[in-house]
């Protein structure tokens, strides 16, 4: 398969770029600073703050499906996912490509949106302690952040194209498992962790299911 991969040199854009290459994958890897990355394939120089629209059209044209573990890894980056996705959705649609799959986070179902104002108060799959102390807390602690996750899945929502959102909770570094729960549109219930690896076989392997299609999976341990 041919696949674009966005922020390959993030925690998880590294785990999809080294887990697609060794399954056999053409893979075109986009990033801002390509001095970051060791790969040897076809590297494509982006900076999805401020998206360059003619590379990202030739970042994604001719690929069969798209991935992105874009996100903010600080305060002042608060946006880049909303306006990267953004971007990458608006290069899709120049290019005919439909397939994409992102990941947001956990809290993201219940984090109020210009295009979901009213969403749950609380996610069907989380505990007592999720829905009463941790939940809240992480909430506060990462506003923007959330803001910023929940804006990006409305541009998804908006698109129609083909796509797939993850929702992971606190991520980690362990090595890939491939043996983890998943739930569509819904949290793991007691799902605290999972390790970026394991996101991002479960972002490979969305590729393959068509009742993914429009769908957010809940991941944990």
């Amino acid at each position: 398969m041919k696949l674009t991969i966005f922020a390959a040199t993030g925690g998880i854009g590294r785990q999809l770029l080294g887990q697609a290459v060794a399954a056999g994958h053409d893979v075109t890897a986009v990033v801002r600073n390509p001095a970051a990355l060791s790969y040897q394939g076809r590297v494509v120089t982006a900076d999805l703050a401020a998206p360059d629209p003619a590379a990202l059209e030739s970042a994604v044209a001719g690929a069969d499906a798209v991935l992105s573990g874009l996100g903010a890894r600080s305060a002042s980056e608060a946006g880049v996912a909303s306006r990267g996705t953004l971007a990458m959705v608006r290069a899709m649609e120049a290019t005919g490509v439909r397939r994409i799959v992102v990941v947001s986070a956990a809290p993201i179902g219940t984090v109020p949106s210009p295009g979901r104002p009213n969403p749950p108060r609380h996610d069907p799959g989380d505990g007592f302690f999720m829905r009463n102390l941790f939940g809240p807390l992480t909430k506060a602690a990462l506003r923007e952040h959330y803001a910023d996750l929940a804006r990006m899945e409305d541009v998804l929502r908006a698109s129609g194209l083909d796509w797939t959102v993850v929702r992971p909770p606190r991520l980690t570094d362990k090595p890939v498992t491939g043996t983890y729960r998943t739930a569509y549109e819904q949290n793991l219930r007691r799902g605290w962790f999972i390790s970026r690896a394991d996101v991002a076989h479960r972002m490979l392997r969305a590729l393959d299911e068509p009742e993914a299609i429009a769908r957010t999976v809940g991941i944990a341990n």
